[in-house]
């Protein structure tokens, strides 16, 4: 018969009480139950636990060398409703997230930072991804608690719609449109030119050939990268324009850039695999309340609200 976690709390509080009625006392027990339990005990251990007959109870040799791992295993159990409750109040425990390496660049820094303030018991751990789909898998095979990115197609499980980020075409300090900056353009005005592009699995290589397909063109590429981070840095080196969520310029690099004619756009969202437990929620309201996909000296050019409301698909 296996031993009890509820039969090692009773040796443990018998012997540190020193008699069955105060350790009854504490228990909240009757003296007939705790006698019961620690026969039950006795008999998975092989043998007497304590001294009968001798006051205070005095533990016997097999008593003595089980009750450190009785103290052991009962201090675990409390770390563990510990770290329960801190985790359904949002103050312990770990937080994975998966999302994509333009988000994890653009949106959720200043998210990451508000939420470390608040809650700095939280280990945050960041995956990251070239693909949506790489997401949906990763969060499908339990690897991450809550994906940021598009909005999955056919997902099962709860979406929170987030603001969708605004695209922008950056600009090397010498280009012949810089004068122009700040101001919206056609990409067809572009279509001659040779661009900073994406390979794949990067997923804003389709967004980058899309915007292009609707302009009438197919971009020549100059240069093709798999890290968004490196197609900023190439463009504004001069190898060729690029287009890039907005939210990756800062702001001393805005008269680098130009809005494209019409808009191009990315929706955003947070998804998990069921409801979210209180951790994850509370994140979700903070991702909510403090992603900025169109950063403000963005936004004030292309004249739209510096944070506008999630739109519900």
């Amino acid at each position: 018969m296996a031993m009890t976690l509820r039969q090692l709390q009773y040796l443990v509080t018998i012997v540190d009480a020193g008699s069955f009625t105060r350790a009854a006392e504490r228990l909240h027990v009757s003296q007939p139950a705790l006698s019961r339990q620690l026969q039950i005990l006795e008999r998975s251990c092989g043998g007497p636990l304590i001294e009968r007959g001798i006051r205070p109870i005095t533990p016997t040799p097999l008593g003595r060398a089980i009750l450190p791992h009785a103290r052991a295993a009962l201090v675990e159990v409390d770390k563990a409703h510990s770290a329960a409750v801190r985790v359904t109040n949002a103050h312990g425990g770990e937080l994975r997230l998966a999302t994509l390496h333009s988000v994890s660049l653009g949106v959720l820094p200043n998210v990451l930072g508000v939420w470390r303030r608040a809650h700095p018991g939280v280990r945050l751990s960041l995956v990251e991804k070239l693909h949506d789909n790489e997401l949906q898998l990763t969060l499908a095979a339990g690897q991450a608690d809550v994906a940021i990115g598009p909005p999955p197609i056919d997902w099962t499980g709860p979406i929170f719609p987030l603001e969708s980020e605004e695209f922008v075409i950056v600009l090397a300090a010498d280009d012949p449109l810089i004068w122009r900056a700040g101001s919206r353009l056609s990409l067809s005005e572009l279509a001659a030119r040779e661009w900073v592009h994406f390979t794949e699995p990067n997923g804003l290589s389709k967004i980058f050939d899309h915007a292009c397909a609707s302009a009438g063109f197919r971009p020549q590429v100059a240069a093709r990268t798999q890290q968004t981070a490196a197609a900023l840095q190439l463009a504004l080196a001069g190898v060729g324009p690029t287009l890039l969520p907005a939210n990756m310029i800062p702001a001393h690099l805005v008269a680098r850039v130009l809005l494209p004619d019409p808009p191009v756009r990315r929706p955003l969202a947070a998804y998990t695999r069921s409801q979210p437990d209180a951790l994850t929620a509370t994140f979700i309201d903070v991702l909510t309340e403090h992603a900025r996909p169109v950063p403000a000296h963005v936004a004030s050019l292309a004249g739209i609200p510096a944070h506008r409301p999630a739109q519900t698909p």
